[in-house]
């Protein structure tokens, strides 16, 4: 007998915890050896979390475009990600969804004493944050993870390099390890552009992409003193782009061109009259 109910399977019916059981269903039937998907069979955990980070980019994109209607298919293609991974984890005898949904249940009750315990809500969003990072520190020191809790420890290795640096450089200016205004930063960028320019001229690839990395790590730090995030505003930055070349291949086409029968001149006049026809 499979570890699921088959018939709620196919039913439909019910609130969210209901389709919750559902989808929990549907996963073990899509990985049982003898019935399931053979591409689902083959998978592991190594396999499965580009995926899950895929889709995680997925979602940031639908709130991104404002695509609300796409918005509930990408977080169920997301919800079954974290499903994928207990199912997987089950099967071999490591822990179970329910496991999953306690972890985070009492870690946002712990993490919350404010609302869930006896402390006053009478705090800053910035007192918040650090008590938050003060009590992931007594976690991670509680758990034995390290003897010495680093103010840089716990920084998942796996984010997205920019997301990553921003938090890196939040960790250190808790700690005073920061530049107290932008004008300092953008000294900093001018600096480390100057240093790319003589790696360019006279350094070999490896130097040069250090070069390039600490030019890319202080213009992450400009965006964190300015109150940007600079992952979101690279993406902005990238659909911008997508639209306004989007739009020359438009004009060319009515041309009886393509971007390939064109020229810089004629396709940088069409990206400013991009910009004049206000596609942003």
């Amino acid at each position: 007998m499979p570890g699921y109910d088959p018939n709620l399977i196919f039913d439909a019916t019910g609130g969210y915890l209901r389709q919750f059981e559902r989808l929990v269903a549907i996963m073990a039937a899509l990985r049982d050896p003898t019935t399931g998907c053979p591409w689902d069979i083959e998978q592991d955990f190594d396999t499965i979390a580009p995926y899950t980070i895929e889709e995680a980019h997925e979602v940031a994109d639908a709130i991104a475009r404002k695509a609300w209607n796409e918005l509930p298919g990408e977080l169920g293609d997301l919800a079954l990600q974290v499903v994928y991974h207990a199912q997987m984890a089950n099967e071999g005898g490591k822990f179970d969804i329910a496991d999953v949904l306690g972890a985070i249940n009492a870690k946002m009750v712990a993490r919350h004493p404010h609302v869930f315990g006896d402390e006053s809500r009478d705090k800053t969003p910035e007192q918040q944050t650090a008590d938050w990072e003060a009590i992931k520190a007594a976690e991670r020191k509680a758990a034995g993870k390290s003897e010495r809790v680093g103010v840089l420890d716990g920084i998942a290795l796996g984010l997205p390099a920019l997301s990553r640096g921003i938090k890196l450089q939040n960790r250190a200016a808790r700690v005073g390890f920061d530049w107290p205004s932008t004008d300092e930063v953008l000294d900093k960028i001018v600096e480390e552009a100057r240093e790319l320019e003589e790696a360019r001229d006279s350094l070999g690839p490896d130097e040069l992409a250090e070069e390039y990395g600490d030019l890319l790590f202080v213009m992450v730090n400009l965006g964190r003193h300015l109150g940007l995030d600079p992952e979101a505003s690279l993406r902005a930055a990238n659909m911008k782009f997508t639209r306004r070349f989007n739009y020359i291949e438009s004009e060319l086409q009515a041309r009886g061109k393509a971007p390939k029968d064109s020229d810089l001149t004629e396709m940088d006049a069409l990206w400013d009259q991009a910009k004049a026809a206000g596609v942003k």
